[in-house]
């Protein structure tokens, strides 16, 4: 499957953990994120991680056109609700076309958990029928 990481630049931290505690799972599957984002996880993880451009520099809009042309079966975009609203349209985006083209999306740690074990049991591949 391939997944879409995003993080805010508060919750970078908390996404490095995450990939560092299911990597075993993740690095099974192709990962793509924004480029700080992706750069982080990579060290901290050891992952192979596709990386697009810095999210202000336009990398959430190129994860929003993978998720548009139905290249992206996951997205984590663990966000800070309180971060500034400049970031609101970007964060609108992604939460929108997700909703559009069914792709499951956590933007917290507890749901991030439940889909990453949703993914090792085999409970996503129904996503294997939108290609």
């Amino acid at each position: 499957m391939n997944i879409g990481f995003i993080a805010h630049d508060t919750k970078k931290m908390l996404m490095q953990n995450l990939c560092i505690a299911y990597c075993d799972i993740l690095r099974d599957h192709t990962l793509y994120a924004t480029q700080t984002t992706g750069r982080l996880i990579s060290e901290a993880s050891g992952l192979s991680v596709h990386k697009c451009l810095a999210g202000p520099l336009g990398g959430e809009q190129q994860l929003c056109s993978l998720i548009e042309h139905n290249e992206i079966d996951i997205v984590f975009y663990l966000r800070d609700p309180q971060e500034h609203t400049r970031l609101l349209p970007d964060m609108q985006s992604v939460l929108t076309l997700c909703d559009m083209h069914n792709i499951p999306i956590a933007t917290n740690l507890a749901t991030a958990e439940l889909l990453i074990k949703a993914l090792e049991r085999g409970d996503l591949n129904w996503r294997e029928l939108y290609h």
